[in-house]
C-alpha cells in the first residue's frame, strides 16, 4: 500500500489488528475505506482474510468475488480464494485456486505449502515434493528479496527495486538478489543493467540452469540472437531430455529463422509431455511464421482441446486473421471467460478471440463489446499515458531542428543498407515490406528493436529526473559517435539479413526516431506507410499486440497517438524536407503497380515483377498480417471499420482535425520511371 494513500493509516491500523487476532475490529476499521473506495484491492483482500477467520463464509465468498472482478490476477486473492475452498472441504478447487496464486505471484510460500498439502493427501508425491521445494527455496530468501518479489508480482516496481537495490548494497554478490534485480529491470526497460546482472550472476553460479534460462532471454530481449542460441544450446546438450532446455532452444532457434529446427524441438518436447498446451501454442506460432498454416491451426487447436482456458492458443487462432470459430468453440471461449478465477491475460485473450469471432458471424455490437472489454482489461497491464508520449513528441520537435540536418552538421555512417517502414501498427507497413523483400536485392527482416534501444541508451539513467536529454543529446554527439551508433546498428542487425545489399527494418514506432536514424544513418531511406485514421485506429484497437504498443488499448488513447504521429511527421518534412516518403495504403490497393514503381524509384532499385506478385514469395513474416500478405491484394479490409461506426466517437474526438485531414502532401514526389 502507498504511504501516499489518505487511506494508509486505516489500512496499516487493520492489519496490526489482524496479527493480533481482532479481526471484527479490523474488519470495522475497513469498512469506511470500501465505502469511500469500493474497488479499493488491499482492502477487499484484507475484509476477505477477516471474515473468513471470523466464519463469515458467505460474506468471505462475495468479497473475493469482487476482489476478483477488480483484480484477477492479484495472487493473494487467489491464495485467499484456495484457503476458503480448503476450510470448506473442496480440495480440487483449492488445488486449482492455489495454482492460479503462484503463477500470479510466485512468491506466495502459503499457497505453495497448501498445494503440496493437498497433493499429499491425494497421493500425488512427486507434485508435493516440487511444491514443497518451492516452498522451502522462498522460506530461505532473507525478508527483504521476500518482500521485494511480493512489490515486483503485485506491479510495485520502484518499491521492489528499492528494496532490491538495498539489498545489494550490503549483500554485492548474492545471486537471488541480483536475479531478482535484473527481472525488475526488464520490466522497467533498462535491458543493459538486467543483461550486466545476470551475466556477473551465472559467472558466481555457472550450474544455477534457472539463472541461465533468464540470462538467455534477456540476450534475447536485447537482440542478442547468436548469443543467446549459444546459451540455450549449452543448456540443452547439458540435458536433452529437460523440456525446458528443449523449448529454450526451440524459441531461439526461432529467433535466428531456424523455424524447421524449432518445430523439430518442439515436436521433441511433445513426445515426453503429450499435450502440453503451452509447447502446442508456442508450435503453432513457429508454423504459422514460417507459413504452414493449416499444421498451425492444428496445432492451435490441440492446444485448446488440452486446455481449454489457454487463452493464448485461442487468440492465436483469432490472430490468423483467415480462420472462422465454430459455434462449439465460441460457446467454450464464452465458457471459460465467464469461469470465476480466471486469470487476467486468458480472459484478455478470450475477449479478443471472440471479438473475431463474433465479427465474422456479422454480430458487430458483440464484437465491439468483446473488443472494448479485451482492452480495458489490458490497460491493467500498462502504465501508458497520452501526457507521457505528448512530452516525448514536443520534445523532438524542440530539439530536431533543421540545423541538425543541416549539411555541415555532422553525420554518421553512410552505409544505405536500411529501408525504414514506419508509421503506426496495422497500417499496411507489412504489405509493403512484403512488396520490398520480394525484390532480388532487398532482404526483408522484421520488426527490429535496435534503433529504440539506441535512443534507450542515449537518454541515459536520469530519466525522470531528464526527460529530454534524448533527444537533446543528438545535437551534442560529433561524427565519430554518430558513426559509431550507426556501425552498432549495422552490425547488430547482420544476424536477421541473408546477403542482399538492402534490408527492412519495419519497427512502427521508429516515427518517433526519424531524427536519430537520419543523424547515425544519414543514407537510410525511410518510408512512411500511412493508412486512413479510422480504419488503422480501429483495425490497432481490434488486436492484441505480443508486446508494446499499448496506446492501442483505448479510443482515445489511440486517436490521439495517431495525430500526434501525423504531427511529427510533418515536423520531419519539415526539417528534412524530400527524406520521407509517404505511402498511402489505400492507394497502394487501389493501384499497386504504380506504388511499387514509385517505392522502388524512391529506393533506387530497378523494377522487379515480383514485387506486384508479392504473395508468391515464400518467406517467414512475423507479424499479424502474416497470412494476408500471402494473397493477393483485395479491398476487403478497407472499410470494415465502418460496421463499428455507432461507437467510435470517442476515437473521432481524439483524432481532431486529422480525422480528415491526414494524407497530407508528402515532401517527396518520385518521377517514376516507366
Amino acid at each position: 500500500m502507498s504511504t501516499d494513500d489518505p487511506h494508509s493509516p486505516a489500512l496499516r491500523a487493520a492489519e496490526t489488528q489482524m496479527r493480533t487476532g481482532a479481526f471484527d475490529t479490523a474488519l470495522s476499521a475497513l469498512q469506511p475505506v470500501l465505502q469511500s473506495d469500493p474497488d479499493m484491492v488491499d482492502a477487499l483482500y484484507m475484509a476477505a482474510v477477516c471474515q473468513r477467520y471470523l466464519k463469515q463464509t458467505d460474506a468471505a465468498r462475495a468479497t473475493l468475488d469482487h476482489l476478483m472482478r477488480v483484480a484477477p490476477d492479484f495472487g493473494r486473492g487467489l491464495q485467499e480464494e484456495g484457503h476458503l475452498h480448503r476450510d470448506e472441504g473442496d480440495g480440487d478447487r483449492a488445488l486449482a485456486s492455489y495454482r492460479a496464486a503462484v503463477r500470479a505471484n510466485p512468491a506466495l510460500h502459503a499457497a505453495w505449502t497448501a498445494q503440496a498439502d493437498i497433493l499429499d493427501a491425494s497421493g500425488r508425491g512427486d507434485e508435493a515434493r516440487m511444491a514443497r521445494v518451492q516452498a522451502q527455496q522462498i522460506k530461505t530468501l532473507p525478508p527483504a528479496l521476500q518482500a521485494a518479489m511480493h512489490h515486483l508480482h503485485e506491479n510495485r516496481l520502484l518499491k521492489a527495486e528499492s528494496l532490491c537495490r538495498s539489498w545489494l548494497t550490503k549483500h554485492p554478490k548474492d545471486v537471488a538478489g541480483m536475479r531478482l534485480l535484473a527481472e525488475i529491470g526488464s520490466r522497467l526497460g533498462v535491458l543493459e543493467d538486467a543483461e550486466f546482472l545476470l551475466e556477473s550472476a551465472v559467472s558466481f553460479e555457472p550450474d544455477n540452469a534457472d539463472l541461465r534460462v533468464d540470462y538467455i532471454r534477456i540476450l534475447r530481449k536485447r537482440q542478442k540472437f547468436e548469443k543467446a542460441l549459444g546459451e540455450a544450446q549449452a543448456l540443452y546438450e547439458r540435458d536433452p531430455a529437460n523440456p525446458v532446455f528443449a523449448s529454450q532452444l526451440a524459441i531461439e532457434r526461432m529467433q535466428t529463422g531456424d523455424y524447421e529446427q524449432a518445430v523439430a524441438l518442439f515436436d521433441e518436447v511433445l513426445e515426453r509431455a503429450q499435450g502440453d498446451p503451452s509447447t502446442l501454442t508456442s508450435r503453432g506460432h513457429a508454423l504459422k511464421t514460417w507459413g504452414r498454416s493449416e499444421p498451425a491451426i492444428q496445432s492451435y487447436q490441440a492446444a485448446c482441446a488440452s486446455d481449454p482456458a489457454h487463452g493464448d492458443a485461442w487468440y492465436g487462432l483469432a490472430n490468423l486473421k483467415t480462420y472462422r470459430f465454430s459455434a462449439d468453440e465460441r460457446a467454450v471461449m464464452q465458457r471459460e471467460d465467464a469461469r470465476p478465477g480466471q486469470t487476467l491475460q486468458t480472459r484478455i485473450n478470450l475477449n479478443f478471440a471472440l471479438g473475431k469471432a463474433s465479427e465474422d458471424e456479422g454480430e458487430f455490437e458483440a464484437a465491439f463489446e468483446h473488443y472494448q472489454r479485451g482492452n480495458a482489461l489490458k490497460t491493467r497491464q500498462t502504465r501508458y499515458t497520452t501526457e507521457q508520449i505528448r512530452v516525448e513528441f514536443d520534445a523532438q520537435k524542440q530539439f530536431c531542428t533543421p540545423a541538425l540536418f543541416s549539411a555541415d552538421a555532422p553525420k554518421g555512417d553512410p552505409a544505405p543498407d536500411p529501408i525504414f517502414i514506419v508509421g503506426l501498427p496495422r497500417a499496411g507497413s507489412t504489405l509493403l515490406e512484403q512488396i520490398l523483400a520480394s525484390h532480388s536485392q532487398v532482404d526483408g527482416t522484421l520488426e527490429l528493436p535496435n534503433i529504440i534501444s539506441i535512443s534507450h541508451g542515449l537518454r541515459g539513467r536520469d530519466r525522470a529526473s531528464d526527460k529530454t536529454r534524448y533527444p537533446r543529446i543528438l545535437s551534442e554527439l560529433d561524427e565519430d559517435q554518430l558513426v559509431k551508433l550507426g556501425r552498432r546498428y549495422l552490425d547488430e542487425t547482420a544476424i536477421h539479413r541473408k546477403g542482399a545489399a538492402f534490408f527492412t527494418d519495419k519497427m512502427p514506432n521508429n516515427f518517433r526516431h526519424v531524427g536519430l536514424i537520419k543523424k547515425i544513418l544519414p543514407q537510410a531511406k525511410i518510408i512512411d506507410a500511412r493508412r486512413h485514421p479510422m480504419a488503422c485506429c480501429m483495425s490497432g484497437f481490434k488486436q492484441l499486440f505480443a508486446e508494446g504498443q499499448e496506446f492501442t488499448y483505448g479510443l482515445e488513447e489511440i486517436g490521439a497517438y495517431y495525430r500526434g504521429y501525423v504531427e511529427l511527421m510533418d515536423h520531419w518534412d519539415t526539417v528534412m524536407p524530400g527524406q520521407v516518403l509517404r505511402v498511402i495504403h489505400e492507394d497502394v490497393v487501389s493501384d499497386l503497380d504504380s506504388q511499387v514503381r514509385r517505392i522502388l524509384d524512391y529506393c533506387d532499385l530497378p523494377f522487379e515483377q515480383a514485387c506486384v506478385d508479392f504473395h508468391k514469395t515464400k518467406r517467414e513474416v512475423r507479424t499479424a498480417s502474416s497470412e494476408q500478405v500471402r494473397q493477393p491484394i483485395n479491398t476487403k479490409g478497407l472499410e470494415q471499420w465502418k460496421a463499428y461506426d455507432a461507437w467510435l466517437d470517442p476515437l473521432r474526438e481524439a483524432l481532431g482535425p486529422v480525422c480528415d485531414d491526414w494524407r497530407r502532401d508528402s515532401s517527396i514526389e518520385i518521377a517514376v520511371r516507366s
